[in-house]
């Protein structure tokens, strides 16, 4: 496209065509012009000169100027841009530092280098505008589906008509046995629309959960409406999902609204996602009861759950375990996505044989620390005893209940176990002293020797020492590394120590320290307690 200044009103035509096709301001264009035009003048007349265009919106006739700023004398860096004041004063009265001194220039004709220049600058300009008017378009529409035509594959990335602009629907977030034509309409959900560097982005997706559920949402008028909500999806894109609903109206069945008449609705759904088998489980805040939902079709024994560590261990009969793990884990995995745990599954017979195995050391304990027979042992044991201390510090009267045992008996087993608790205390204290442990320490209130001397073997060896320490450097905890969730070993985690109590212990240090006021303790503890009622509302509603 070649401009020159005398086709004036041409320039307005190609702007009003320009901006028509393209749907943008006619006046992004001619500012791209004008830009283009002030270019080629400084080709002409010199890169160093501020030259600026301007286009009459109404007649297409192009003014070129020349800019010169007014210095301070001395000041002068580029002659052909500035001048100082006794300079101005030849061309203007009453001349002030920072003013300017405007004056007309010939117009140029462009050549055919300057001509393809202005060209590109114009195509920048006019790309420029159509991203940002994408932006604007979807900026709002975040979490939405979007019916689009395929303009064409490249790299096996499917590019579509955004209008304006072109989006890319990237080649891992299409179900892998999909294929398009150019022409053929596509549902996309947009993710998230951003500003990057290189332009605002429209990040497209078919694999994402949430695009099923906005699926079902456009398939299940209840869902629509509110009266069924999707509290959590998990998807395996292209094999296999699962989708956690639930309703909050008695008299509506979740899932039979969701699967509809004779299938119509879930098959709408399949049918969209390439034949994706889905699975639709009832929600439930229980989370043992949710997740045995979320394992069907196996069935499930047994539920075992540890709220601290987010796992949860799961019987199944011998028969079921294929059924609940799944073809390549793919059921159990789902599963764990949906509850947002880590599921350990097992068998009725692996867990019995735990079970035993536990039973027998724990009777073994007994046997070689409070000098019993084993059919004592295990009496002890099957009455739920498992420690020392418990046998040393539980009421009598428990003890009675077990057969076999009266009152001298009782209080001689409780004789030996508070004896072996005080000669094993005596010993670790001995030896945490002898680790070079701090007398701050030892008399820190929550604190056993046992604990005392595994802090001291880890290097905590004064109150300063624990008082630098993390809640999880005490109790444990988990931290997720490429995906995965992975143990953190606590010092004192042996000793049955939660996080709270971890964190209360810390900051109770940090208080006789000096180094927080009480006042700073009350206040960190309310703000602890408050994210603990929050995470369980945010954990099912994932």
């Amino acid at each position: 496209m070649t401009i020159t200044s005398a086709n004036q009103l041409e320039l307005l035509q190609t702007a009003e065509a320009v901006a028509r096709e393209k749907m943008i301001d006619p006046g992004l264009v001619i500012e791209a012009m004008e830009e283009s035009l002030a270019r080629a003048a400084q080709s002409r007349y010199g890169a160093e000169m501020d030259i600026r265009v301007s286009i009459d919106r109404k007649t297409g006739r192009a003014t070129f100027e020349r800019f010169r700023t007014v210095v301070e004398d001395g000041a002068v860096e580029n002659y052909q841009a500035e001048m100082t004041v006794e300079e101005a004063k030849r061309f203007m009265e009453n001349p002030q530092i920072g003013g300017e001194f405007v004056e007309e220039v010939p117009p140029v004709d462009m050549g055919r280098i300057a001509a393809q220049s202005a060209k590109q600058v114009i195509l920048q300009k006019i790309r420029e505008a159509e991203r940002d008017k994408q932006f604007e378009d979807y900026k709002d529409r975040v979490g939405t589906i979007i019916n689009v035509p395929v303009q064409r594959e490249e790299y096996g990335n499917l590019i579509v008509d955004l209008n304006p602009g072109d989006g890319v629907l990237r080649r891992n977030e299409k179900i892998g046995r999909e294929s398009y034509r150019t022409g053929d309409r596509i549902r996309l959900y947009i993710k998230d629309v951003r500003r990057e560097p290189r332009g605002p982005q429209v990040f497209l997706s078919r694999t994402a959960p949430e695009f099923m559920a906005e699926l079902f949402k456009m398939e299940v008028p209840e869902i629509y409406d509110g009266i069924i909500e999707v509290k959590a999806v998990a998807r395996d894109p292209g094999s296999r999902a699962k989708i956690a609903v639930v309703s909050y109206d008695t008299s509506i069945d979740p899932v039979g609204a969701c699967v509809g008449m004779r299938g119509s609705r879930v098959q709408a759904v399949v049918n969209e996602l390439q034949g994706e088998k889905i699975d639709i489980v009832p929600w439930n805040e229980d989370v043992p009861t949710f997740l045995v939902n979320a394992l069907q079709p196996a069935e499930v024994s047994k539920v075992v759950l540890d709220e601290d560590a987010e796992r949860i261990e799961v019987v199944v009969p011998n028969d079921q375990l294929s059924l609940a793990i799944g073809r390549r884990g793919q059921n159990v995995r789902l599963a764990s996505q949906l509850t947002g745990l880590d599921i350990d599954i097992m068998t009725e017979e692996e867990e019995s044989q735990r079970r035993q195995a536990e039973f027998a050391k724990r009777t073994r304990i007994f046997m070689e620390t409070l000098d019993l027979d084993e059919f004592f042992a295990q009496l002890l044991v099957s009455e739920g005893f498992t420690s020392l201390e418990e046998v040393a510090y539980v009421e009598i009267e428990e003890l009675l209940v077990i057969d076999g045992v009266d009152e001298d008996t009782a209080k001689e087993l409780q004789a030996r176990a508070r004896g072996l608790i005080d000669e094993r205390d005596r010993k670790a204290l001995e030896d945490a002293r002898e680790l070079g442990v701090d007398q701050s320490l030892i008399d820190f209130e929550g604190l056993t020797p046992l604990m005392i001397e595994a802090l001291a073997k880890d290097g905590v060896l004064n109150l300063e020492d624990f008082a630098t320490c993390a809640d999880w450097e005490l109790a444990g905890g988990w931290t997720e590394q490429d995906g995965e969730r992975v143990k953190d070993t606590g010092v004192l985690e042996d000793f049955d120590l939660g996080l709270e109590e971890a964190r209360s212990m810390v900051l109770t240090a940090r208080v006789l320290l000096g180094w927080i006021t009480p006042e700073e303790l009350e206040s960190q503890t309310k703000a602890a307690a408050g994210e603990e009622e929050e995470a369980p509302e945010e954990e099912s509603g994932a």
